[in-house]
Parts: structure tokens; sequence; C-alpha cells
């Protein structure tokens, strides 16, 4: 090449050299190479396509004479894929095609007929850098043969440098979109959060989107149990059509992305088979849409679906910003639905506070009264007002024996209950029970008292220690002349000619017997329940105690027609116990094991060695006692719930306690309903010396 044509040359790639490096864009980039393609190599039209990482196409332009034509991408998707420009891109070699009739790469349309444009020549190059493919270029002449070996060449040597151009335009362009997509989420993250209330919540999701995607109208969608959709807000064109809508699961497109987990743009709605008419809102022509999940916690919980974009189409971002929002979306719904939940609560633990029937009172750890209830103003006769910053301490006494409030068992999650005195601001007393625990009250750790007015069980306690008081009083001298009576009438008709009359006088005996224990154990009672110790203390077999007890159970036992078997063995050391009190507790267990077992039942008495102990047993056979009784069966005055059971005072069991109690032993039940009750008890033996 002569060195005038050298020099021309560079001169010439010089001048491209600088109008493709000044510029950025990828719009302004893509229309300086065809333009200079254009006007140095010559032709009627040239081409571009700009293809990503992965060889798909992602943008294009075609330049016909002076007039520049975007949005070709699908057009010239087509002759990357069928025609010359893919074999190009295939072989990564550039092409050179005289005439265009007589070469099979060239996708012929049906203006390349003879008759309208007819024949053409076309030269194609890939655009290359770094060795990656960036892009196609073409440029088509309507005159066959009309390039030559120059042309050709420098087609080439533009590419070369339109290559690096083209591929940092597109980088700049992602890192621009990118940018304008994370200053939208950003935007629209902290517009979004700025609120906890549902639909206020729900309204900026609607107002980010339909300003970040530019669209008619936007709705957002929420996940029934049963999968269904139900639209809940929406904004824009014919926004009231579209809040309630329903739509069944699994159908229509917006059934399609809660399925599937993943968003879709639809550039022609009507035009979708996953499209159905139960999706359709009222007066809204539904020309394209953009719809992607809303997902929290790894599910999705909602859809956001973005209708027919104010440009005609959706920008290339759209998925990626409506995605990106339905993501921030779905944290802050499921917060505002918390949040929502936690003021339901919050307002009906309040209306229970104030509605309570009993009076509470929330304190710090420190004692002093945040807040109070209307029922404990009524019960302390203080205001509300009042009632502020006092000491709880100062209107609460425990009585004597009350359990103290330990802040180590609160602390640790324990309700402590005991007895107190509630110091009312007349001067008053109440007995009330306290049940104190730990609350969180106001969003702060806190305790909260609870003081329930026992003054009628007192009244009724009283009466009954009263009347219990009466029974021993009134009827232990009375008691002590009939058995004197009975004894001497024993002695008076007894022999064969008066068995009728012994008979009657055994059975006289065997009932005062019986109310004789009932006094005594009603004495006992009040003497143990007084703190008053066991003196009358001695040495005695824990055989000779049950024998004396069974025989004095067997007539009942035999009446009923049941089995009484005792197993003590051999060998059993002796007890220090006070006799009469531990004979009649063994007496009133097997009673009880009598009359709560069925006629023909089994009762068994049992002994054994444990450590220091002598473990005794009552077992029977009778319907059992329920888990949540077991241990209120031994409470004074308690009995069970039922209309068929024995009658009784209640009072047997509370006895047997205190009197096991009393020498310092144990005693406690084993049952399951249905299969009977087994109780326990241990009695001390005789310290060796």
């Amino acid at each position: 090449m002569p060195a005038e044509e050298t020099t021309s040359s560079l001169e010439l790639l010089y001048k491209v050299s600088r109008e493709l490096v000044s510029a950025l864009d990828l719009r302004a980039v893509l229309q300086r190479i065809l333009f200079q393609s254009l006007k140095y190599v010559g032709g009627e039209r040239a081409s571009i396509v700009v293809m990503d990482d992965n060889g798909k196409a992602v943008d294009a332009a075609i330049v016909y004479g002076r007039k520049i034509h975007d949005h070709t991408t699908q057009q010239l998707r087509d002759t990357v894929e069928r025609g010359l420009a893919g074999w190009v891109v295939r072989n990564r070699q550039p092409a050179w095609i005289p005439d265009t009739s007589r070469d099979d790469r060239w996708l012929r349309r049906p203006d390349d007929a003879l008759d309208r444009s007819g024949a053409k020549a076309a030269l194609c190059v890939p655009l290359l850098a770094r060795d990656k493919m960036v892009g196609v270029l073409t440029l088509v002449h309507p005159e066959p043969g009309a390039y030559n070996q120059e042309h050709f060449d420098l087609m080439q040597a533009i590419a070369d440098l339109s290559g690096v151009a083209v591929l940092n335009a597109r980088l700049y362009a992602e890192s621009q979109r990118q940018a304008r997509v994370m200053t939208a989420l950003a935007a629209s993250a902290a517009a979004i959060s700025a609120s906890l209330r549902m639909d206020d919540v729900l309204q900026r999701i609607l107002n980010e989107t339909i300003q970040a995607l530019e669209v008619e109208t936007v709705a957002l969608a929420l996940v029934e149990v049963n999968w269904d959709l139900v639209f809940h807000a929406a904004t824009g064109e014919h926004k009231d059509a579209i809040i309630g809508k329903h739509v069944p699961a699994g159908q229509g497109i917006v059934g399609w992305v809660v399925h599937e987990g993943e968003g879709v743009v639809i550039p022609a709605v009507h035009e979708d088979k996953r499209f159905v008419p139960s999706e359709q809102f009222d007066g809204l022509d539904e020309r394209a849409m953009a719809v992607a999940p809303i997902y929290a916690q790894g599910r999705v919980i909602g859809v956001l679906q973005a209708i027919n974009p104010r440009a005609g189409a959706f920008d290339p971002d759209a998925l990626l910003v409506l995605a990106g929002i339905g993501n921030l979306a779905g944290s802050t719904i499921q917060h505002a639905q918390l949040f929502e939940r936690l003021q339901a609560a919050h307002k009906r633990y309040r209306e229970l506070f104030d509605d309570s029937v009993d009076p509470i009172f929330v304190t710090g750890w420190d004692g002093k009264i945040h807040e109070a209830n209307r029922q404990a103003a009524v019960f302390s006769g203080y205001t509300s007002r009042q009632l502020q910053g006092m000491e709880i301490d100062s209107l609460h006494e425990p009585v004597r024996g009350g359990k103290d409030v330990s802040m180590e068992r609160l602390k640790g999650g324990e309700t402590l209950a005991y007895e107190a005195v509630l110091k009312t601001k007349t001067g008053g007393k109440i007995p009330i029970q306290v049940q104190v625990r730990r609350v969180v009250f106001e969003e702060a750790e806190s305790l909260q008292w609870l003081m329930r007015d026992i003054s009628e069980r007192k009244d009724l306690d009283l009466m009954r220690e009263d009347l219990t008081s009466m029974i021993y009083h009134d009827l232990r001298s009375p008691l002590a002349n009939i058995v004197s009576s009975l004894d001497v009438l024993n002695a008076l008709f007894s022999g064969k000619e008066h068995e009728t009359a012994e008979s009657v006088l055994t059975i006289a005996r065997r009932s005062t017997d019986r109310i004789q224990r009932l006094v005594s154990s009603l004495l006992d009672i009040n003497r143990l329940e007084s703190g008053q110790a066991i003196v009358s203390q001695q040495s005695v077999t824990a055989t000779m105690l049950a024998e004396e007890a069974v025989e004095t159970v067997r007539p009942m036992v035999e009446s009923r027609h049941q089995v009484l078997v005792s197993r003590f063995p051999e060998g059993l050391p002796p007890v220090w116990v006070d006799v009469d009190m531990i004979r009649r507790v063994l007496i009133n267990l097997m009673e009880n094991a009598s009359k709560f077992t069925p006629l023909e039942g089994r009762i068994e008495l049992g002994a054994k060695r444990d450590g220091n102990w002598v473990q005794v047993w009552v077992q029977d056979n009778g319907p059992g006692i329920p888990f949540a009784d077991q241990d209120r069966i031994f409470d004074k005055f308690t009995r069970l719930k039922g209309d068929d059971g024995p009658s009784g005072l209640g009072v047997g069991l509370a006895f047997c306690r205190l009197a096991v109690k009393g020498h310092g032993g144990r005693i406690w039940v084993e049952s399951k309903p249905g299969h009977g009750s087994k109780f326990l008890l241990t009695l001390p033996l005789v310290k060796q010396k």
C-alpha cells in the first residue's frame, strides 16, 4: 500500500477512534459506530447487535440513511439466530457477500424480492474485546459487488476499534442500570420501612412501585391459608375495582407466580396462555403487566403486580426493580402483621386487666406500683392516681406462716402464692390470696400482683372450726357416758340366752368407736395445726399396729364381701409412734379403701423397711384418683367431685397427713384413674441407743 494511502487510512481510523472513545452511553456509541461505518465504508443501511457474556442479544440499533431506529432487538435476534450475523457469531470471523441473492447465509425477507429492493452487497464483522464476542456489525449496500477488499479491511479495522468501545459502554450501562436499581430499592426500603401500620405499609409499597416503574396501576395481593390470592391494596387507575378481588389458588398469571416463586413480564397480557378471566379487573384494560412474588422468611406470601407501563413497554430493569421491592415488602408486611397481632394482644390484655373482677397491681422490681386496674382502686379505697408510686408492701401484709416473696424465684419464672391481709385506705383489713409473677408490661419487665378476696372462704373456715370445736366439746362427754353404758349393758346381757341383745350391743359399740375416732381425729387436727408436738410416742411393732387396725375394719370389709390381705414380713423392726394415733391412721386408710372399692373387691395392707423408716401402704382396686386431685385430697374438708361417691366430712385424710408429718414421716398416693389407688406412708424406727 502506498505511503499516502497508509497515512490516509491511519488518519481515518484515528478519527473513528476519537469518535468512539468520546462517549460512554451505549446508545450514543452504537449510533456513532453505525454512522462512522456508513460514512467511511459506504452503504444504505447499517445494523449492530450487542451481546452479553452468555451470547444473548441485549440491545440493537439500525440506521437507514441518516435515520436511527431503536427497539429493534427482537428483529435483529432473528438474524443472530438464523441469518448472516448468526454465522459470524458462531464462526467468530467476518463475512463478505458480494451478492446476497446468491448466498445462503443471508436471511431473506419479503423486501429482498426482485420486484422490490432485490440483491445487495453485505459486510458482517464480529465485535471482539478481550477475546469475548460483544456484538455483530453489518453493512448493506443496494448494489451487488459494491464492496471490495479495501472496504472489507476497513470494516474489520473499525470493528476492532468498536469492540472495546461497545464493551465499555455496555459495562457502563450495566453499572448505571444497577446504580439506578439500587438507588430505587434504597429509596423504596427507606420509605416502606418507615411505618408499621399495615394500611400505611401497603400504601407506601404501592407508591414506591408506581413511581419506580412509571405504570398506570399497581396492585398487591396476599396469599390466604388455602393459597387463594386476595388483593388487599391498589393505587392508580381503577384501583377501587381491584381491592377485594379474589383469585383461586394456582389460577392465572398471579397464581403461576405464586406457584413458581419467580417474577414475570408479560408484554401482551391477552396473548399469554396463563391469563384467565378471573384475574381481569373490572374497567381496566390490562395490556402489559409485570408480576413479582413477595417473599418473607423463604416463602411466598403474596404478589406485587404492575400494570400498563406509560411508555408502552417495560424497561429491561422493570422486573429486577419489582422483585427487589417485593422482597423488601415481604419482611415489612410480616413485621406489620406481627405488630398488629401484638397490638391486638396488648389491647386484649389491657381490657382483661381493667375489667378483671380481682384487683391487679403492676410494680417494678423495687415494689413501686406503676399500674393498677379499676378493681384495685375500688378494693383498696385509693384512687388510681394515689396508687401510682405507692409501695406494694404498704398495701398488704402476709399472714403468719405465709410465704416470703423470693425475687430469685420470681426471676426464674415461678409464680408465688400466699395468703395476706390487704390494708385499705380507711384502715380496714381484708383477707386475700396473693399470686405474684414476672410479666412484661408496656415493654418493661415487671411484677404482676393479683389479689383475690377470700373473706367468704375465711368465714366458712371459721364456721367449720367452730363446728369442729362444738362437735368435740359437746359430744365428748355424752359419748363417754354412752360408751360406759354400753359396757354395763354388755356385762348384763352376756351369754347364749342374750345373743340378740349382745349382737345389737356389738353394733352400737363399733359405731361409738367410730364416733370416738372421729372426735379424737378432730382434736388431733386442731392440736397438730396449732403446732403442738406429739409427746406420747412409744416402741411398737408395725405388725401389732396392723393387726389391731385390721380387726377394727374387718366387719366393714366382710359386710361388703371384700378380701383384705395383710402382707407384713417377719422381722420388721419396731417403730417409734403414738400408737393410738397411727392405729387410727391405718383404720382411716383401710375404711376409705373399703368405701371406694367395689363389692367383692380386694384391699391389701403391706409394709417394708425403707432405711431408717418403715414404709406402710394400703392398696385397693377402686376407681382411682385423677392426678390433678392427688395432692388436694389431703386438704381439710376436701372431697372429690361426683354424686355417686361415699359421703363424709373430708377430715380423715387431712388427719392422716398431719399425724404422719407430726411423726416426721410423709404420706402420698399413687393412682391412675380406673386402676385403683395406693396410699403410702413412712413411720420412724426406734432409735438404737
